[in-house]
């Protein structure tokens, strides 16, 4: 066996990292398909940007901003104007249809604007009593709340407390939130049930398809007083269907003695089926990846190729700081390429999105901000695996396959897998790392955005510690 070929040139100050970082930038600045290839990783994200935004589909322009938290206000609601503090009351005693997250209970809410800010405590048939606010599923609660249940919201100043009883004498706190609500709030009950969706998915799209689910609560023992005690007077309005500030739709509410009677459908919470203008506009990245990987490798073997390596690993015996070096430099260089390209998107696909019809998020929203320099960073960690790769195999059509394979495969053959199939498969491999991309917390979403950032970053360094520990062992 032929032994690894080592430097007899000793490590001294010649060998510094900054030297190291030095030589290497020089390599890849004087060489022109390198900065071709940065270049061209810029344009082609730019380009993917904009074409997507043009086959929008389109609505005649001035349609409203894109949600960054996307939110369904819809559902049944009847209500009295609350002053100022105060205390609502009411037995829900019967519930029916809606399935597990259909909601029957209190709510204050501000004004009846959709995407108000509101504070609810209901009852769901398979999640028990919950206080209810932001437009998320889940909350404080928990507990049993199959009807006939005793719910209570008390409002004091900006808290507003949620209690839940069995028999209307001893109460429970649920929990609390903060309102931002000065002034009179619209206080009442209400009923909401999310959509019936099926999602059909097959390799290459998927489609969504969705109905109302239908569902009814009847209440009685209702009542609402003022901070004193005194009983609240006025008359009880009706918001249904679409909602909105002048919306009345008293067809689903019914009163009959002391007993009301709620029907609808829509829901008030999270819509999960929202698109997400950002991740979209950004999806230009799996294509500009491609110049990035392949200059990110080819950088690495085309010094295996000329054989110069040897004249690399003479000049630097530690190996290990050598390909630091390398992975460095390219980590850098793509990091301002992919700033440019991610920035370059969502700015240039700006006018394209409103001409057709779509007003996107600000460019200043953290959420989006987030997403563009996590869309940077990602291409950054993705040409340190190109480099730690190539180091590996060295040899370049190989290890371009290899990293774009782990990268493009898992997305592509999850879009023919069920949901949540789909969601383990891109939690577990180097994709997850694309949920830096996301804005929108959607039914498909498979991994928070630092969390899939850091599994491409695990990947990274295990892929970074072979090379290392290869490059030490192997002949150059």
């Amino acid at each position: 066996m032929t032994a690894p070929y080592r430097s007899t040139v000793l490590a001294d100050a010649r060998d510094g990292f900054g030297r190291l970082l030095a030589a290497e930038w020089t390599k890849l600045a004087t060489v022109p398909r390198w900065r071709l290839a940065l270049a061209a990783s810029v344009l082609l994200t730019v380009a993917v940007a904009v074409l997507t935004a043009a086959g929008s589909q389109t609505t005649g322009g001035g349609g409203p901003p894109a949600r960054l938290r996307p939110l369904s206000d819809q559902g049944r609601i009847t209500y009295q104007m609350l002053p100022g503090d105060g205390a609502l009351t009411a037995r829900v005693t019967a519930q029916g249809g809606g399935g597990g997250w259909a909601k029957a209970g209190l709510i204050i809410r501000a004004d009846l604007r959709p995407g108000t800010p509101y504070a609810a405590i209901a009852v769901t048939p398979g999640h028990g009593v919950r206080l209810l606010s932001g437009y998320r599923d889940g909350g404080p609660g928990g507990a049993p709340g199959t009807p006939p249940a005793w719910l209570r919201l008390t409002r004091a100043g900006t808290t507003v407390t949620g209690y839940a009883s069995p028999d209307g004498r001893t109460w429970r706190r649920v929990g609390a939130v903060e309102l931002d609500a000065p002034g009179p709030a619209a206080a009442g009950l209400f009923v909401a049930a999310p959509d019936r969706v099926e999602v059909q998915r097959q390799f290459g799209g998927e489609s969504i398809s969705g109905t109302p689910a239908d569902t009814r609560a009847s209440f009685d023992n209702v009542t609402l007083t003022a901070a004193g005690g005194a009983p609240v007077t006025g008359p009880w309005r009706d918001r249904g269907g679409a909602g909105g500030p002048a919306a009345p739709d008293p067809g689903g509410t019914t009163r009959t003695g002391g007993t009301v009677t709620l029907a609808g459908s829509g829901d008030i919470g999270p819509d999960a089926f929202a698109d997400d203008v950002t991740r979209t506009t950004l999806t230009g990245a799996l294509v500009g990846q491609a110049a990035i990987v392949a200059l990110a490798v080819l950088f690495v073997t085309a010094e295996y190729r000329r054989a110069t390596i040897r004249l690399t690993l003479a000049a630097s015996p530690r190996r290990g700081r050598v390909l630091a070096a390398k992975a460095t430099v390219v980590g850098l260089a793509v990091l301002a390429a992919g700033l440019a390209a991610a920035f370059g998107s969502l700015l240039a696909a700006r006018p394209v999105l409103r001409a057709h019809g779509t007003e996107p998020p600000p460019l200043t929203d953290p959420a989006v901000l987030r997403a563009a320099v996590g869309t940077a960073v990602l291409m950054a960690v993705v040409a340190v695996l190109g480099v730690a790769t190539a180091t590996i195999l060295r040899r370049g059509a190989p290890a371009i396959t290899l990293v774009l394979l782990v990268l493009l495969v898992p997305q592509i053959v999850a879009t023919g897998l069920p949901v949540a199939a789909a969601r383990w498969l891109q939690r577990l491999t180097p994709a997850a790392g694309f949920a830096v991309q996301h804005t929108v917390r959607r039914y498909d979403t498979p991994i928070g955005a630092f969390a899939g950032l850091g599994v491409l970053c695990l990947y990274t360094a295990a892929a970074l510690a072979a090379a290392a520990w290869l490059l030490r062992r192997r002949d150059a």
